[in-house]
């Protein structure tokens, strides 16, 4: 039961550092600086942050119509949603 805990932890984290990663590549965009590499942002999604990374995107306006970006970030989640359901199923209690 633990590793369950340590594992929402683990998701409410990297959300949390996607989410406030795209904040902050937002700011960099507005004042003109050097911008964060969209790898390190799909990076995070990989890692778990793909929740936080689409509520970054709508909450700052940021990267929305931005291609590959946005196809490479739903690739992502559906994978991340794919093998979630699987892991459902499989150990999912029978009867």
């Amino acid at each position: 039961m633990v590793w369950i805990l340590i594992l929402v932890a683990y998701w409410l984290v990297v959300n949390w550092i996607a989410f406030t990663a795209l904040g902050y590549d937002k700011s960099l965009a507005v004042t003109g600086l050097r911008r964060m590499p969209e790898t390190h942002l799909l990076i995070l999604a990989i890692l778990g942050g793909s929740v936080g990374a689409f509520a970054g995107r709508q909450h700052f306006r940021h990267k929305t119509r931005k291609q590959p970006f946005s196809t490479q970030l739903q690739i992502i989640a559906m994978l991340q949603t794919g093998i979630l359901a699987g892991l459902v199923i499989a150990f999912a209690p029978i009867g």
